[in-house]
């Protein structure tokens, strides 16, 4: 029966529907890992500035039916990623249920824009989803199409987690713990090589098409190449992605975040990283050395890639380079593609939401 585990979720939320709800509970839905947690956590500390909240976790992968009390008692429900469960939990009225999604902006197709056959269920979701936050009105429509969510329920109020980059950081001693902890010498400046992955297995050894030895040798007296492999790599490459050569593998570093803030440059290819880096007016590269291969078998983007992203693409270890070292880079491409992806850039989203919310969210 198609659907049956998040039906029986829903059957399950419906036997908590008899109690009353709780007015200064919160409920957060994540996962066992908290994966995707950053905008949830900013949302969490603005509410502690407001008052005297209850707040809660439902674990998508844990049943619980104190967490299914919690959850149909709610004033507020915080997702931050899909939650198939939702097209059969019918909350009450005075329950509001906010999509806050993981991803900055909109870049790479997802959802019913790419999945067609989803559009039904993610039509559910959106029916009792109440509010979808995004960072700009330029991309509500295609918001609107991936979740198949009525555009007035879609909300560019900005970015919660992207706060954090308006807090007091001090940089230099971040910097300083990170080559400690890579046992690198602190005169480095950080290039960040941040791959996403390819459902093509050959394409996700990054070293098997950047040549670190050159790399290093053109750069290696001012830079360091930092790499964060995607997640979902390990599962797409059964070999082993290594080199020789110096270069970081930060892929376990807990923060992606202070990655972000303590490198100097970016290299990526077609993950959505870009967008929250180029927010830092820092220099992009975009290293798509599949380019062709991934324009006909992955699955798309909601602007044309090469017109488009806010840095230059290469397809080469020598143009990557090259690049580089002669900081070939277009600061007013980089500002345009920004005014695109978000309508505020000031520290303040969290604290919008949260007015939003508590004003016109019953």
């Amino acid at each position: 029966m198609k659907y049956l585990k998040h039906k029986i979720y829903g059957a399950l939320f419906s036997l908590f529907k008899v109690f009353p709800i709780k007015k200064n509970r919160i409920t957060f839905i994540v996962d066992s890992k908290e994966s995707f947690k950053g905008n949830l956590d900013y949302i969490k500390r603005e509410f502690e500035r407001r008052g005297d909240f209850e707040y809660d976790f439902f674990y998508k992968d844990r049943l619980s039916f104190s967490a299914f009390k919690n959850l149909a008692t709610s004033r507020f429900v915080f997702l931050n990623d899909n939650f198939f469960p939702i097209a059969f939990m019918n909350f009450k009225d005075e329950t509001v249920v906010v999509q806050l999604w993981h991803a900055p902006g909109a870049s790479k197709k997802f959802g019913a824009s790419v999945d067609a056959e989803s559009a039904e269920i993610l039509a559910k979701i959106s029916a009792n989803t109440d509010y979808l936050i995004i960072s700009s009105k330029n991309i509500e429509d295609e918001y609107c199409e991936a979740f198949q969510m009525p555009k007035d329920k879609i909300k560019p109020l900005g970015l919660p987690r992207a706060d954090y980059y308006f807090e007091d950081h001090d940089i230099d001693g971040l910097k300083r713990e990170f080559f400690k902890r890579y046992g690198v010498s602190e005169d480095k400046k950080i290039i960040l090589y941040a791959p996403t992955f390819r459902d093509e297995e050959k394409y996700n050894n990054v070293f098997d098409y950047l040549d670190l030895e050159s790399f290093n040798i053109e750069l290696g007296d001012e830079y360091i190449l930092a790499l964060r492999l995607h997640p979902k790599i390990r599962d797409f490459y059964s070999g082993d992605i290594s080199a020789k050569g110096e270069y970081i593998d930060c892929s376990d570093y807990p923060s992606e975040q202070e990655l972000l803030l303590m490198s100097d440059i970016l290299i990526t290819d077609y993950s959505s990283i870009m967008i929250e880096f180029a927010m830092l007016q820092k220099p992009v590269v975009f290293f798509t050395y599949d380019f062709d291969s991934y324009m006909t078998n992955e699955r798309g983007f909601y602007f044309d890639f090469r017109s488009t992203v806010p840095g230059p693409i290469v397809e080469d270890s020598n143009q990557l380079i090259n690049t580089i070292k002669n900081k070939d880079f277009n600061e007013i491409k980089l500002s345009e593609f920004v005014k695109t992806q978000f309508d505020e850039i000031d520290g303040k989203a969290s604290e919008r939401v949260v007015d939003f919310l508590l004003k016109y969210g019953g």
